[in-house]
């Protein structure tokens, strides 16, 4: 996920490369309360006059601010009572505490104001009755509650570079991107300036049908910043961004934001996590509304904090609503929050949303200082309901219909934006193509780029990846390696890619090198793929290490524990073919000639009649087929590898693959038939979790090697997909079904301790099992004649058979560690008495999320 992050913002790179000098700053903060009464006022709205500057106090009535401008003034509003003004000037942090006088005229309906923390209730609270009147019109208030509903939805995400300062700006550094700074916004966070840096407009008709549930989205327009795509995957950075920035349904019981979800204020079970208070009655439109402030139970829980508007016609619909987060949030790198959702009425007197704000500014601290400030803005004019609209709309079987090509011209824009752009953001189109001219800023992308990616692109050709130069093992000792592939100005459709390694210790040269023709014309790393390979493969493998996203010889999985001295020398020739379609469904049709030889402590050896014989080499040739389906997937495609964007959409794997003897050389027969399927589940305050089936079950009677090895780990990184106590080689099995549970709390439990929820760190714990086994006529211990399982220099058998019990592991982990660190400790529950294990072992893995 870290290197998701950082590669999604990479064109904001070139502008944090210089360390700038903080301004000089004002830090404000105090409490609010009422003049009588003395009690603290929750959510009074503070804002920097003439400006959008602003925050609120909490729950607490508790408030603070950092402001860099030279003098400003702050307005104090709350509804009941007066405003006021204090004039701040800067210097040394200032506790400022107010108090603000009840207006001596009040409203005429009933206003219960929030009493202390420890006397709230939800027997008998207006707030609370109010709400459930909400809870139980949900139905009948949501889209959910039409036959047909249509609209035209106009839709704008933009990402900024936040808090610059006027020195900071006039850096030499930045001198030939003055440009940049020229249309930058008048719109400021905490006192300072941003500037757009991404752009990505749409514009679509929407339709919806209630029975058969279906929706449908048509594209009539779209324009983004285009990036070289040499240094960042445009799409990518959409389908980010767009993850992030989800729609925001206020009816549903679970609200995705950030990539996290949170309970909706207005969920069936909400009174149990939040708090509700009456705070005024207003009349809009001759419809009187409620406002009514909510807050959470648990301060760092993923819980919303803001304000509703609720109608009293009747229908008890939400008319406004404004949410935030708490500041004590379990949350990362997200300094300031809020969603504004406004609801325009209906001619059946019912409500729709008609627009939506949600702004985010990130940072690595909450103290002040540069960071990105991302908003996405939803617009929706022309709401229609009750109005079937043509049959042909829903007979199309994708969700998502784009006009081929979705017009994206500026006189479309000027005359269908449903909004008009800021001078910054109108010209951030033309200003990114044109820093993308400039030699330095290639010359600063091409540095980022390898040092986040790890190639280093020479035009035609690039080097890499940087992580495999060095590695090292028990074998090959000190291993070298130098590697590199062609680019898109070499060809659009030819791709090649090569390596060479030698290992010092074992003497031996390693290679690769494959070519890949595109049949779509388009990059081969271009979703849809659709490609033709062909690769041959000189190299070692550690037996039962299956790798994803990384390459075997990085360096940082040099660090092993145990044994490993057992390897294979392999010698792969492949031929593949890959289509991939829109809706995510792809084939793969593969043909695969493999000779391997054991080597370092591995042998492979078995019985005959003149006593033990070695087998020095098997060879196979086999056909298969891998079917993959991932409905609504989206991920990003790095320069090395396709990284999925977590999300609630299954995945579902079929592999089916017929060893051929005499094909090539192949000295066997066998059919082999696996699948899986993975789905994350999100449980709202209870967090998500990831499970994973897998199985699969070999036909024919084949030596162990080319048995299921099952995944195992030695190195010291947990891995989600293997056996984190399980050694190489240590069990096979022909036939096998596993469960991998992996679960994150997101910090449920540990926001309820008192310090401890100070560190914002999550609870974690996963289970994993696997239940084999091998047949009679694939079993060594009934065959001597067949290769036997390895044993160690004290003549000890390694490797097993699963046929007693299923091997099962679970652990407990702590993450969120500064941040970006998960540590579990592992517990091993069962096959303990095989050689070389432990029961216990402590893993860590880098984890970045939000």
């Amino acid at each position: 996920m870290f290197r998701k992050y950082i590669y999604s913002y990479i064109i904001i790179a070139l502008l944090l490369s210089a360390v700038s000098a903080v301004a000089q700053s004002t830090l404000v903060k105090g409490v609010v309360t009422d003049s009588k009464s003395k009690e603290r006022l929750p959510y009074v709205s503070i804002t920097v006059t003439g400006t959008t500057i602003g925050t609120s106090t909490n729950m607490d009535g508790q408030y603070s601010l950092v402001l860099k401008s030279p003098s400003v003034s702050l307005k104090f509003t709350y509804v009941g009572y007066k405003t006021i003004t204090k004039t701040i000037k800067p210097g040394e942090p200032v506790t400022l505490n107010v108090q603000l006088v009840e207006e001596s005229k009040m409203l005429s309906e009933v206003v219960v104001k929030p009493g202390r923390k420890a006397s709230y209730k939800n027997k008998n609270n207006p707030a609370v009755e109010l709400i459930q009147k909400v809870i139980q019109n949900k139905d009948k208030n949501s889209v959910e509650g039409y036959d047909y509903a249509q609209y035209e939805q106009y839709e704008k995400l933009s990402l900024s570079l936040s808090h610059l300062s006027e020195k900071f700006m006039n850096k030499k550094i930045f001198r030939n991107y003055q440009f940049l700074f020229k249309h930058q916004d008048s719109s400021m966070i905490a006192g300072d300036h941003i500037m757009p840096l991404y752009l990505e407009e749409k514009l679509a008709d929407n339709y919806f049908r209630k029975d058969p549930r279906k929706t449908k989205e048509i594209i009539k327009g779209k324009k983004t910043v285009n990036f070289d795509k040499n240094f960042i995957d445009q799409d990518g950075i959409s389908g980010y961004m767009n993850k992030m920035y989800q729609d925001i349904d206020i009816y549903q019981n679970n609200i995705s934001v950030i990539s996290n979800q949170f309970l909706s204020p207005i969920s069936n079970n909400a009174p149990s996590f939040y708090k509700y208070f009456i705070d005024d009655t207003v009349t809009v439109n001759n419809t009187k509304l409620v406002g009514l402030y909510f807050a959470p139970r648990g301060k760092a829980d993923m819980l919303f904090q803001g304000k509703l508007y609720i109608t009293l016609d009747g229908n008890y619909a939400v008319q406004k609503v404004f949410l935030t987060v708490n500041p004590n949030i379990n949350l990362n790198f997200v300094r300031t929050f809020q969603i504004n959702l406004e609801f325009a009425q209906n001619p059946d007197g019912r409500y729709h949303m008609s627009k939506s704000t949600s702004g985010v500014d990130f940072a690595l601290t909450k103290n002040n200082g540069k960071g990105f400030y991302g908003e996405r803005t939803v617009s929706i004019k022309d709401f229609s309901v009750n109005q079937p609209p043509p049959d042909s709309i829903f007979q199309e079987k994708k969700k998502v219909i784009a006009l081929a090509p979705p017009v994206n011209d500026d006189q479309f824009w000027q005359q269908n934006r449903h909004m008009d752009l800021s001078s910054s953001e109108a010209s951030i189109y033309t200003d990114i193509d044109s820093l993308q001219t400039i030699k330095s800023f290639k010359r600063t992308m091409n540095l980022v780029t390898f040092l986040l990616a790890g190639y280093k692109s020479f035009g035609p050709f690039e080097i890499g990846p940087a992580n495999t130069f060095y590695s090292f093992n028990d074998v090959e000792g000190f291993r070298g390696r130098l590697g590199g592939r062609t680019t898109p100005e070499f060809s659009k459709r030819i791709y090649f890619e090569t390596y060479g390694a030698y290992g010092f210790k074992d003497e031996k040269a390693k290679y690769f090198l494959s070519s890949t023709y595109s049949l779509n014309n388009k990059s081969i790393y271009s979703f849809p793929l659709n490609y033709i390979m062909a690769s041959f493969q000189h190299d070692t493998k550690i037996p039962g290490q299956e790798l994803q996203f990384v390459q075997e010889d990085n360096f940082l999985l040099s660090f092993k524990r145990g044994d490993n001295t057992r390897i294979l020398y392999n010698d792969i020739f492949r031929i593949d073919y890959l289509r991939e379609f829109e809706n995510h469904f792809s084939y793969q049709f593969g043909l695969k000639v493999w000779q391997h030889s054991p080597a370092g402590g591995l042998t492979y050896q078995r019985t005959a009649e003149n006593g033990p014989l070695l087998e020095n080499k098997i060879k196979t040739s086999e056909l298969s087929l891998q079917l993959r389906w991932a409905p609504g997937e989206k991920f990003y495609q790095s320069k090395s590898y396709r990284s999925p964007i977590p999300g609630p959409n299954p995945e579902f794997r079929l592999n089916y693959s017929a060893g051929i003897k005499g094909l090539i050389g192949g000295e066997y027969n066998y059919q082999n038939l696996s699948g899986s399927v993975s789905k994350r589940f999100y449980l709202s305050q209870l967090g998500y979790t990831t499970i994973s089936l897998d199985g699969g079950y070999i036909f024919g009677q084949l030596p162990l090697p080319l048995l299921y090895i099952h995944r195992a780990n030695q190195t010291y990184a947990y891995q989600i997909n293997s056996y984190n106590l399980m050694n190489f080689m240590e069990f096979a099995s022909d036939h096998y079904a596993s469960v991998n549970v992996d679960y994150s709390f997101n910090g449920f439990f540990f926001n309820k301790i008192p310090l401890i929820k100070r560190l914002k760190l999550r609870e974690a714990f996963s289970f994993k099992g696997v239940y084999g086994g091998i047949r009679d006529e694939n079993d060594p211990d009934l065959h001597p004649e067949m290769i036997q399982f390895p044993r160690n220099t004290d003549g000890q058998q390694t490797s097993f058979s699963l046929n007693k019990e299923p091997y099962m592991e679970g652990s407990v982990g702590v993450s969120n560690i500064f941040k970006i660190l998960r540590v579990d400790l592992v517990k091993r529950f069962n096959y303990l008495d095989n050689p070389d294990v432990s029961d216990l072992g402590i893993r860590a893995r880098f984890k970045f999320d939000f």
